[in-house]
């Protein structure tokens, strides 16, 4: 009987360069198109470490974007002209047939274009459909970050489950409430003082707490008495500690994105930020919402010296949900 040779996947590129919680998001999409292409992913070098727990199928090429820092993204002159060189060889040498982006980002739009993806999928803005051959319809302002890959799966005939239908991983059950103060931007960190006093008050409940922050929060931490708190500095670190919880609360931040997609339920402090665009991809996820300001949504910065829409957020408003949360879905609760 003669050898047939399987038939080989096109080779898609995937462009997601910004922070944790959107490359989350990603993953239903990442998962989806890994079983009918061969799927390179562009992101910032954490997605290697996301990689085998969420997109085993998956490669990735790390990069750091200079414009996605938050300052002095512009300064030409420190670019890393090397290593995009590099990466424009590596990449434009593996000949794809699809590149996507599913971010309204001309600058995506044109390192497709510099990489040589033949068929070039994204949502343009000012102009970038120069860049693209298949420019596609932006979804509703208002819908979630999720359903941008929901439409970019559609155009390639990917059909990914809305997020009120998503089913969270099974995992054991665990009795441990993980609060993370942390988060990338400093806008989006509710006051250390309110999350001790969370804490405290899950303690005086009865419920076992961790806590755990980011490396500039530690010392804080520390001298509040919090002698266990810990600090991971990687995502595998983040991820050992959020297989041993059995809730997670904290910020609008990544780790509560990976808690989510990970089965973990959320509850989530809103700031600056869109529930209805950000909200991690967990069905039991809650959350509290900012205090309404002019200028919300805010992205990098805040226009006021303290973020007066999350501070604004009293420890009593928020308790007063997290118990209810807490008790919904911790096993073991105490009577």
């Amino acid at each position: 009987m003669a050898f047939t040779a399987p038939a080989l996947k096109p080779k898609l590129l995937i462009i997601e360069l910004w922070g944790l919680g959107d490359l989350v998001i990603a993953t239903p999409f990442l998962r989806a198109v890994a079983e009918r292409f061969d799927v390179t992913l562009l992101a910032k070098p954490f997605a290697l470490d996301l990689q085998p727990r969420l997109w085993p199928g998956v490669k990735v090429a790390p990069f750091t974007a200079p414009w996605t820092t938050f300052k002095n993204k512009y300064q030409l002159w420190r670019w890393p002209w090397q290593e995009i060189s590099h990466l424009n060889r590596r990449l434009s040498a593996e000949r794809f047939e699809f590149g996507l982006s599913a971010r309204w980002d001309p600058r995506d739009h044109l390192l497709l274009k510099m990489f040589g993806a033949k068929n070039r999928l994204g949502f343009p803005r000012l102009h970038s459909q120069v860049f693209l051959t298949q420019p596609l319809a932006r979804p509703d302002p208002l819908a979630h970050r999720y359903e941008s890959w929901r439409v970019a799966g559609k155009s390639i005939g990917i059909e990914l489950p809305l997020r009120e239908q998503m089913t969270p991983p099974q995992r054991p059950a665990h009795c441990t409430a993980l609060v993370h103060s942390g988060a990338r931007l400093p806008a989006r960190i509710w006051p250390l003082e309110h999350w001790r006093n969370l804490a405290g008050h899950l303690r005086s409940n009865g419920y076992t707490v961790q806590v755990a922050c980011d490396p500039d929060q530690l010392n804080w931490w520390r001298q509040s008495g919090e002698t266990s708190a810990a600090c991971p500095r990687t995502v595998t670190e983040l991820l050992s500690l959020i297989d041993q919880a059995g809730i997670f609360i904290g910020n609008c931040s990544g780790p509560g994105h990976i808690a989510a997609i990970s089965g973990v339920p959320t509850f989530t402090v809103f700031g600056p930020s869109l529930p209805e665009w950000f909200a991690p991809l967990h069905p039991a996820a809650e959350w509290i919402e900012g205090k309404a300001c002019p200028y919300k949504p805010c992205s990098d910065y805040c226009r006021f010296p303290t973020p007066h829409c999350l501070w604004n957020v009293s420890e009593e408003e928020v308790w007063a949900r997290v118990e209810k949360f807490t008790v919904k879905h911790l096993p073991n609760q105490p009577r």
